[in-house]
C-alpha cells in the first residue's frame, strides 16, 4: 500500500470527497475572498492534521478531496472547515456581511464520500481467504 499514513498508535489511509456551497448558492467566492477562502481552509487543515490532495474553491462551492488522521470524524472535519471560514470571511469583508446578514455564510448540511483504493471485492477475497485457508479452525468467521 502506498501513501500510508502513520501517528504514535496506527497505519491510517482515510480520504474523503467533500463538497459544500454558499447560501443560496451566490457567487461570492471571488477575487480576494476567493484567495483568502483558499487560504483559510489550508489553514485549517494544516491545523488538524489534515492533507489536501486537491481542491477547488469555485465561486460559489468548494470541493476538497482530503487525507484525514482516525481522530477525526467527518462530521467534525466538516464543522472545522465551514464554521473557521465563514466567521472569518464575515468579520473580514463587508460586503458579505451585508449579502449575509444572519451571519450564514455556508448553506446547511454538505456531501461526503469516501475514496480510496480498496475495492468490495477486494476485501471480500480476503475474507475468503482467512475463511479456507490455513488455521480455519482458529477462525471465527462473522456472516
Amino acid at each position: 500500500m502506498q501513501n500510508l499514513r502513520k501517528s504514535s498508535h496506527s497505519v491510517h489511509q482515510l480520504h474523503v470527497h467533500i463538497v459544500w456551497s454558499t447560501k443560496y448558492r451566490y457567487e461570492v467566492l471571488r477575487g480576494d475572498i476567493q484567495v483568502r477562502c483558499r487560504d483559510l481552509i489550508r489553514q485549517t487543515c494544516d491545523s488538524l492534521d489534515v492533507q489536501i490532495l486537491k481542491g477547488v474553491v469555485s465561486k460559489d462551492h468548494i470541493h476538497l478531496h482530503l487525507s484525514y488522521p482516525p481522530r477525526l470524524s467527518i462530521s467534525d472535519l466538516g464543522k472545522h472547515l465551514k464554521g473557521r471560514s465563514a466567521k472569518i470571511l464575515l468579520s473580514e469583508y463587508s460586503e458579505l456581511k451585508k449579502r449575509y446578514w444572519g451571519g450564514h455564510l455556508w448553506g446547511i448540511g454538505y456531501g461526503a464520500w469516501s475514496t480510496g483504493n480498496i475495492t468490495d471485492e477486494m476485501i471480500q477475497d480476503y475474507l475468503n481467504h482467512h475463511k479456507e485457508g490455513p488455521n480455519t479452525d482458529q477462525n471465527f468467521i462473522l456472516e
